[in-house]
Order: C-alpha cells, then sequence, then structure tokens
C-alpha cells in the first residue's frame, strides 16, 4: 500500500496548528530556525496571539504552512514507509521536495521565505485570490479573462481558484454570482499567485534555487510537480516547474490523479488544516484520507499509519 503526503497551501493558518508538533524534539531545530525568519518571534507564541492580519500576511503565512508540513514530517519520520509520494498546494509544493528529500528542511525554510519575498515584490496592493465553486472551466476561463484575471488553480469537482487584481477579482465575484455559482469567497492571500501576474518572481526564484542544494527524490519515493502533476525525474526540469507554479496556473485535480495512477491508497495532509485531506474524501471517497488535525496525538497519527500503509 502507499501513503500521498499532502503538503498544505496557505488560507488555513490558525492558533492551535503547532499544537501536535510543537513540543517533539526532533522538530525543535525547525521551529528555532524559523524564529531567525520572523524577527525573532517563536511560531508557536505567534500563531496563538497574532491578530488574522499577521497571521495571513503574505510571508507570514507561507513560512508558518511551510514549518507546519516539515515538523510534522520530521515528528513522523520513523512511521512513514519508504514508499510513499509526496505533493504540495502553492507553497505546500516547496515543502513537498523536502517531504520527499529533494531539499533539506532548514534550505527549505530559507527558500519559501525568499519566494514569498519575491512574490511579495512582484505583487501591489490589493492583489488576491478568490475561490469558486459550480460552474464548468470553460466558463470560468471566459469569466476570468473577461475581467483581467486568471485561473490560478483547478482543484476536482468544478472548484477554482482565481488571482488578479482588487478590481478584476470584484468583477469576477459579481459574474460568477450573477451566472449561480454555488460559492465564491475571498481568500485570505495577499498575491495572485499562480497567475503572469507574479512571472517576474519565477525568474527570480529559479535564480535562489541554484544557490541551494537539492538531490532527486529516492526511487521509493515519488515527487509531483504542480502545474503537470508528472513526476520529478531530472532535476533540472523539476526545479524549472517548481518555479513556474509561482506564475502558472497549479493542476490540483491532475496531481490528486497522478497519486492514485502511483498507487495511493491512503492520503495524509500534514497541515494546517483539512482542505486538502477534504477534497480528497469528495473526489475519491473509495479511499482513506485524513489530515495530521484529525489527531488528539502524533500517536494516533503513528497507529493510522501504520494500519494504512
Amino acid at each position: 500500500m502507499t501513503l500521498a503526503l499532502l503538503c498544505s497551501g496557505q488560507g488555513r493558518q490558525h492558533p492551535d496548528m503547532f499544537a501536535l508538533t510543537g513540543d517533539v524534539v526532533a522538530a525543535a531545530p525547525l521551529f528555532a530556525h524559523v524564529a531567525t525568519l520572523l524577527g525573532g518571534r517563536d511560531p508557536r507564541a505567534l500563531v496563538r496571539t497574532a491578530d488574522a492580519q499577521a497571521l495571513h500576511h503574505n510571508r507570514n503565512g507561507q513560512i508558518l504552512c511551510a514549518l507546519a508540513a516539515l515538523a510534522a514530517c520530521t515528528a513522523l519520520a520513523d512511521f512513514l514507509p519508504a514508499q510513499r509520494i509526496a505533493a504540495g498546494y502553492s507553497v505546500g509544493e516547496v515543502a513537498a521536495w523536502s517531504v520527499a528529500g529533494a531539499f533539506g528542511r532548514i534550505d527549505t525554510l530559507d527558500l519559501v521565505a525568499r519566494r514569498a519575498a519575491l512574490m511579495d515584490a512582484a505583487s501591489t496592493p490589493g492583489d488576491g485570490l478568490v475561490y469558486l465553486r459550480g460552474l464548468p472551466r470553460d466558463v470560468v476561463e471566459a469569466l476570468a479573462r473577461r475581467a483581467g484575471a486568471a485561473i490560478a488553480i483547478t482543484n476536482p469537482g468544478d472548484r477554482y481558484v482565481i488571482g488578479g487584481t482588487r478590481s478584476a477579482l470584484d468583477a469576477v465575484r459579481s459574474g460568477a454570482l450573477a451566472m449561480k455559482a454555488a460559492q465564491v469567497l475571498p481568500l485570505p492571500v495577499e498575491v495572485a499567485a499562480h497567475t503572469g501576474r507574479l512571472a517576474g518572481a519565477t525568474s527570480a526564484f529559479r535564480v535562489v534555487l541554484n544557490e541551494y542544494p537539492s538531490r532527486l527524490p529516492p526511487a521509493s519515493v515519488r515527487l509531483l510537480s504542480g502545474i503537470d502533476a508528472a513526476p520529478v525525474l531530472d532535476l533540472t526540469d523539476g526545479l524549472d516547474k517548481l518555479a513556474a507554479q509561482i506564475s502558472q496556473t497549479v493542476s490540483w485535480a491532475a496531481c490528486l490523479r497522478a497519486c492514485v495512477e502511483a498507487g495511493a491508497t491512503a492520503f495524509l495532509e500534514l497541515g494546517p488544516g483539512h482542505a486538502l485531506s477534504d477534497m480528497t474524501r469528495s473526489a475519491l471517497p473509495s479511499l482513506r484520507s485524513r489530515c495530521l488535525e484529525d489527531f488528539a496525538t502524533m500517536e494516533g497519527v503513528e497507529r493510522w499509519i501504520a494500519e494504512v500503509a
């Protein structure tokens, strides 16, 4: 049996996101390093005390989400099966490279911080993302194009994330509601991630990636690229795609299909939140899907992994 590890993106940061991993001794160096990236603030304290604006600030959010996945993977290192798949949603894809063994943990956190800074530099105030559910893709593409926005992420079941300027997203929301979309919600993200507005950040991040050591995952681990769901089999090509993901559509629905095609029989979302595990259960109801935060203790997670993988 094969376990797919899913690394979450921004938007679900919350005060208890490190409840299971915050005291894990092996993860202590990760929390200490992130404190240096956050101006000396311990991330475990930050998530409990920060207001919503600080918690969802782009740089903070990206770093915290990557830390959540890496701390969980570190805590579970002795229990994860050798045969596994790693995939990440938005910034979670950078974390997935580390989960797959392609980046070192500390390097990954530094990469995420630099990625966020480059995205901020390429953005303008008011840029962001909107979640839209219940319209066909061709309709969503036409709506986004007319508004001057773009599809940022394709999710299973006619669920999309749209990126653009504030005025473009306002037009998307109005148009989608007029077309009787089932749901239209602004997301707590400050950049138009995975759209052409961040093309400059893609080219800059590709240069940054060359500054850090990387390697192909071991043969027993399949790492998926977000923009096309293809396995990373060539390092240069994989890094090109990881940088391109900043300004190109993330094909998350295709990533889930690719997990199944690679033999995934169970999915574990490393957090924060449960958006990916919920999405997976909805799209693949015959397969088991949980998130770290479903469990009261790390021992419970370990038992579940032993059972499914």
